[in-house]
């Protein structure tokens, strides 16, 4: 047996501005389990949020600081607060989820030594002068994770970074969860009668916050022109009640409204995706990955979505689903009424392969072995 002490467990450092319920966080929390569970130490720090305790159940712990703000002074003094940190824990690999506290982390990172890599987990707008400036951060990593080809096609064009920085790494579902045959008749019976689904009507759904790039609207437009009428409209997920009074007027004056449903939030997705004929992405402007998409696509469910960002590599058109012209409502009719009209053994045969896909390449866990990849990578010193 040899004498030498044991290296100490590496200790990894996620930080992002709050603990919501979003898709950051969720990779946040699933990256805490694959560190914990591959014998490191996973800290998190943050504002705080509804997903504290799963930080605790994945085998993290969470360090409370002030990373909700923009304000230039209130990030400098968060670099010294995360400096503190860094050499309190011993933390080897800080990785940023956000421009704010990425900003901090990149300073604290300066200042200690630790490995700074970030993920860029969106397109960011550059709707305002220096916000170029401002989004760079994302790219300053010793290493950068794109969620996307598109995404990492992007910071190349934006911020010239290295390619050889950049890791194109997928977002990934949890395929014991969004599994068709994990979710129970029970389930799915007790959500249609909370949405007052009509028997025996198709249903077409979109998931997603109520934001006006997200479609709901162009998908309204859609099925108003469809040429099957008996189709019931879901739309799951929350946000403005201006836009929610928006959508509901629009349904009115196109004569669908007895059609519409505003669900709200579910906190059941696999059983809301198990009641749709056919998932919509209707987004109008790019996302950096859609993992809305491929949680359809796990549970074999029929997807239609914008031609556009991420879904351009998610969904294989006419074979794990289909793309239209984003905004094109027209088109997205003519999509939906084709995909309904299909033979029950063809729509079968979509599923299945729309899952299978999934199966091979966007898992949980392949998400999070390839990132433990990366912070291998930054310990190993490879260049």
């Amino acid at each position: 047996m040899s004498n030498e002490p044991e290296s100490p467990p590496p200790v990894v450092l996620q930080v992002l501005p709050a603990l919501g319920t979003g898709g950051v966080e969720r990779g946040t929390v699933e990256m805490t389990e694959a560190i914990a569970q591959s014998g490191g130490v996973a800290l998190v720090a943050s504002a705080g949020g509804p997903q504290e305790p799963s930080i605790r159940r994945a085998g993290g712990r969470h360090i409370s600081l002030p990373l909700d703000t923009k304000n230039p002074w209130s990030i400098w003094r968060n670099a010294g607060r995360l400096a503190v940190v860094i050499r309190a824990e011993r933390v080897v690999i800080v990785h940023a989820r956000s421009r704010a506290p990425a900003w901090s982390a990149w300073l604290a990172c300066r200042r200690t030594g630790a490995h700074f890599m970030t993920t860029h987990h969106g397109t960011y707008s550059e709707a305002f002068p220096l916000k170029r400036r401002y989004n760079r951060v994302m790219a300053l990593g010793e290493r950068v994770i794109a969620a996307s080809r598109f995404i990492a096609d992007l910071i190349q064009q934006r911020h010239g970074t290295d390619p050889g920085r950049i890791r194109v790494i997928p977002r990934g579902v949890d395929t014991t969860i969004f599994d068709p045959d994990a979710v129970s008749p029970d389930r799915i019976a007790r959500l249609a009668k909370v949405w007052r689904l009509p028997d025996g009507m198709p249903t077409v759904l979109l998931p997603g916050r109520l934001r006006a790039w997200k479609g709901q609207s162009v998908l309204l437009d859609a099925v108003a022109r469809m040429t099957n009428r008996n189709v019931c409209c879901v739309l799951v997920g929350g946000g403005d009640r201006r836009i929610t009074r928006r959508l509901i007027r629009q349904a009115e004056r196109l004569g669908i409204a007895d059609r519409l449903r505003m669900a709200g939030n579910t906190d059941d997705m696999p059983a809301a995706l198990m009641l749709a004929d056919v998932v919509i992405h209707a987004s109008t402007e790019p996302e950096a990955f859609g993992r809305v998409v491929i949680e359809a696509q796990a549970m074999a469910r029929l997807v239609i979505a914008s031609d556009l960002g991420g879904p351009v590599e998610t969904v294989d058109d006419g074979e794990t689903g289909w793309r239209v012209p984003p905004g094109d409502a027209d088109a997205l009719a003519k999509s939906i009424d084709h995909v309904l009209a299909l033979p029950e053994e063809e729509r079968q045969a979509v599923g299945a392969q729309a899952r299978s896909s999934v199966l091979r390449r966007y898992t949980k866990r392949a998400m999070q072995e390839a990132t433990l990849d990366v912070y291998e990578e930054l310990l190993a010193g490879q260049t």
